[in-house]
């Protein structure tokens, strides 16, 4: 799978402190892109990356999903000729992705690509994924459509936690079954799960997020056309107008910026990103009263919030204050009792505490709620706590 998240150019500190590895994600934003913009007049671009001039007029529909000549070759002889069958199709068509001899496809965060691109760069986001996986399953005849996940975790390979504020993957039917395929099998969706959306919802994600990209590289005014192409997809996807409005706010027009927020707010109430930037051009304009009305608000969210619990949990774990991380593991755990990664920062964080039998108990938790791949992890850090349990020594069984 891969995050669809909130591009955050630089984050809203000043609104509520964020965990490192939150904080870590200005300069690698995830995708699509809802910005987060504490500093309204200073771009933050990419490090070494130099900007790429916008393709203008943006390319269409049409042209997004476009198979190349040869890419269209590589399915024809390796996914439609060779299987007749639906399944056998899907299955080969997820080898030709991703296997070193196929596509070797690999994940990068700014990577929001039209079908073309992705096939010539071998790099995609969540969102650039689903645009491919989507065009070349239905031209092998196998129904595909986009999925929206509002909220996602995703865990990487150096243990680093990302807050995403959300994701896009592929629902796909085949004989009478309907399945997910997503880029990054690490991430944790929210408990209200995917929802399937229309061809132009996606469409408007992609603008939405090419906008926030060249916006991130100073390129305002073709940012401003993409986001009216988005608006033009669907004008009820929020990400689009609190983008917008971060682009107002970085030309000076604050006024425009505010009235783009609060249409992102009358479309979704708990628009985390739109809350933070307006609460910021509040701030900026003198109004503390306001922005505290919003604040209280964005702190009464993340109080029902699981992921952010769970994040400000992994804060306080990683500065040594365990109490604290137990404290907040366990509101995580409460607000969202089947995720086995929530149960596992908490039996980690009873363990550094000391407290062996409490961490037991929710390392059994989290191998019964994990998969398979994941419960013989969990067995095997059960079965470490027991050896050193038996043998009176404290290692980092946990970690």
């Amino acid at each position: 799978m891969i995050s669809l998240a909130s591009l955050v150019l630089a984050t809203a500190a000043a609104v509520a402190p964020a965990p490192p590895a939150a904080a870590a994600q200005a300069s690698a934003p995830p995708a699509p892109a809802s910005v987060i913009d504490a500093s309204p007049y200073t771009v933050v671009a990419q490090p070494n990356q130099p900007a790429t001039p916008a393709q203008l007029p943006p390319p269409t529909p049409e042209q997004i999903m476009a198979i190349p000549p040869a890419l269209r070759q590589m399915l024809y002889n390796r996914v439609i000729r060779p299987h007749g069958a639906r399944a056998p199709r899907l299955e080969a068509l997820v080898h030709l992705i991703f296997d070193d001899d196929g596509l070797a496809l690999t994940y990068e965060s700014a990577a929001t690509h039209t079908v073309a691109e992705t096939f010539a760069t071998g790099t995609a986001n969540c969102l650039s994924f689903s645009l491919l996986f989507i065009s070349l399953a239905r031209e092998a005849g196998i129904s595909a459509r986009a999925q929206e996940i509002g909220q996602v975790l995703s865990w990487y390979q150096d243990q680093r936690t990302i807050y995403n504020f959300g994701h896009i993957n592929v629902q796909i039917r085949v004989d009478g079954r309907s399945g997910t395929v997503d880029l990054d099998s690490s991430v944790l969706m929210d408990r209200r799960g995917p929802t399937v959306i229309s061809d132009e919802r996606l469409f408007a994600h992609y603008y939405s997020n090419r906008g926030s990209e060249l916006m991130g590289e100073d390129q305002y005014t073709a940012s401003r056309v993409y986001f009216n192409h988005a608006l033009d997809m669907d004008a009820t996807l929020p990400n689009i107008w609190n983008n917008l409005g971060v682009l107002e706010a970085r030309e000076g027009n604050d006024k425009a910026a505010w009235s783009d927020y609060a249409q992102a707010l009358q479309i979704k109430h708990d628009h985390i990103a739109s809350l933070s930037n307006m609460i910021n051009l509040y701030r900026r304009q003198g109004d503390q009263a306001a922005a505290d009305k919003l604040i209280a608000r964005l702190t009464s969210l993340r109080e029902v919030d699981p992921f952010h619990q769970f994040m400000l949990g992994r804060q306080a774990e990683s500065q040594g204050d365990y109490a604290t991380a137990i404290r907040y593991y366990r509101r995580a755990v409460a607000l969202y009792p089947s995720a086995h990664q929530f149960h596992f920062g908490l039996a980690r964080a009873y363990f550094l505490r000391g407290e062996n039998r409490l961490a037991e108990r929710e390392l059994v938790r989290a191998r019964s709620l994990g998969p398979e791949s994941e419960r013989t992890r969990y067995q095997a850090k059960l079965d470490s706590l027991h050896r050193l349990e038996q043998s009176g020594t404290r290692m980092s069984a946990l970690r």
